[in-house]
């Protein structure tokens, strides 16, 4: 069963503009520790491939947490939630406590896309609930 959708649609120049201003202080509030390694090798390499990686996380942490339906408040925090690749090269949400946990008790799996083109970065992802809730009232309101 479908439990949430969000999708996101950033401006790269939005994200570049703040990275300017605010350096790895800003790619450190937003990405988690793996992402955050991620980050710097891409941006070591390219510094456009780096940027196009941070956007595509924001993007992808702002559609997921649309999608839980708590937007950016707790449990949900930038860097509880990590947008990894498996090896086939396929995006995947990690999370970490407590968002972890909030997240298994309602029996949640999300499926997660990420995409660049030319000024812009775009996500979309569908969270299933796999069981009802124990608690009726663990659902957040519409």
């Amino acid at each position: 069963m479908i439990y949430g959708i969000g999708t996101d649609l950033c401006d790269v120049r939005r994200i570049e503009g703040v990275l300017a201003r605010q350096g790895e202080r800003f790619a450190a509030k937003v990405l988690g520790p793996t992402e955050h390694t991620i980050w710097q090798a891409r941006t070591a390499r390219s510094p456009q491939r780096g940027l196009r990686y941070l956007a595509t996380r924001f993007s992808a942490k702002e559609a997921f947490s649309k999608a839980i339906g708590l937007g950016m408040r707790m449990p949900m925090t930038w860097r509880a939630c990590e947008i990894l690749n498996l090896p086939t090269g396929q995006p995947t949400i990690v999370l970490h406590d407590p968002l972890k946990a909030w997240f298994e008790a309602r029996g949640l799996h999300a499926h997660v896309t990420v995409t660049d083109e030319g000024d812009h970065a775009a996500s979309f992802v569908v969270v299933e609930q796999n069981r009802p809730p124990a608690n009726p009232d663990t659902r957040p309101p519409v």
